[in-house]
C-alpha cells in the first residue's frame, strides 16, 4: 500500500490535473491527500473520475484559495473521523488489530495564526491512540538546515513546530531524494528552498511498518514536490523488457549451440 501526499495548488487547472492523473498511475497509490486545490466539487467529480478513484472528501475552499481532498480506493478500508480546514483525519482498518490513524495535514500561511494549526493537532493527539501517521504541508521548518536562501527562520516559530511534535510523539520517517520540498525562484536570480512538507509518526506506527520510505517527488507545475509515502519500503518492480531475435545474430559462430542450451 502507498499513500500520495501534495501541496498542489490549483488543481482547477487542466495542466496541473494532467501532471497528477500520470503520476498516480505511475505510483499507483491506494490514498491521495491533497492540499490547496483551489477546486470547487464540480471540478473535483471529474477528478476523481479520471484518476479511477471510488471516494473522495472534500474541505472546501475559501473563496478562490485553499481547499482540501482525500481520495481512495474501495479497496481500502477507509473512514473519515474528522476535518477542518486543516486537515483531513482518518482511520484506515478499523475496530481490528491491524487499525491506524492518517492525517492529512495542511498549515496555517500567516505566522501569527500558526498556533492554531498546532493546537489542532493537540486536539488530535487526545482524541485517538491509535498508530499514527500524519503528512503534509506544515509551513514551518524545525531547523535552520531545512532552509536555504532568504531570511532567517525565527527560532521561537520553529520550537513552536518542535513542541507540538515532541508532545504528539512523532518522529520524523526521513526522505530519499532532495531535501527541500518548496521552491521559489526570484527575477533578481536568487532562490528559496525550504523543507515545509513532511511524514510524522508515532512511534507505535513506526514500528507497524518500519519498512515505510517516504520519497520527494519533482514536480513540473507545482512549486512543492510530492510526497510517495511507500509502506511496503519497495520500488515499484521495473517493467521487463520485450526480448526480441535479431537475424544478424545467426551469422555469429556459436549461435546454434547457444539458442540449444537455452
Amino acid at each position: 500500500m502507498s499513500l500520495l501526499v501534495w501541496n498542489y495548488r490549483r488543481l482547477e487547472n487542466l495542466c496541473t490535473e494532467n501532471e497528477l492523473v500520470n503520476l498516480i498511475r505511475a505510483k499507483n497509490p491506494s490514498v491521495v491527500f491533497i492540499a490547496e486545490t483551489w477546486a470547487n466539487e464540480t471540478r473535483l467529480d471529474r477528478t476523481v473520475s479520471k484518476i479511477n478513484f471510488d471516494q473522495k472528501w472534500v474541505v472546501s475552499r475559501v473563496n478562490r484559495g485553499g481547499g482540501l481532498v482525500l481520495f481512495w480506493k474501495n479497496t481500502v478500508n477507509l473512514t473519515i473521523v474528522d476535518s477542518h480546514k486543516y486537515y483531513n483525519n482518518t482511520i484506515i482498518n478499523g475496530n481490528s488489530e491491524n487499525e491506524w490513524q492518517f492525517t492529512g495535514f495542511y498549515g496555517e500561511l500567516e505566522t501569527s495564526r500558526r498556533i492554531e494549526a498546532w493546537n489542532k493537532l493537540r486536539t488530535l493527539n487526545s482524541r485517538w491512540d491509535t498508530p499514527w501517521l500524519c503528512a503534509g504541508d506544515f509551513n514551518e521548518i524545525i531547523r535552520h538546515d531545512e532552509k536555504l536562501g532568504g531570511s532567517r527562520r525565527n527560532h521561537n516559530q520553529m520550537q513552536l513546530f518542535g513542541d507540538v511534535i515532541d508532545e504528539c510523539g512523532f518522529v520524523d520517517l526521513g526522505f530519499i531524494g532532495s531535501k527541500f520540498t518548496w521552491a521559489r525562484h526570484f527575477d533578481e536570480g536568487h532562490s528559496v528552498r525550504i523543507r515545509l512538507d513532511r511524514c510524522l509518526a508515532t512511534n507505535s506506527w513506526f514500528h507497524k511498518f518500519s519498512g515505510t520510505r517516504v520519497h520527494h517527488l519533482q514536480s513540473m507545475s507545482s512549486d512543492h514536490s510530492a510526497l510517495w509515502v511507500n509502506l511496503l519500503g519497495m520500488e515499484e518492480p521495473s517493467r521487463k523488457k520485450c526480448f526480441r531475435f535479431e537475424e544478424m545474430w545467426l551469422s555469429e559462430p556459436f549461435c546454434g549451440e547457444t539458442i540449444e542450451a537455452v
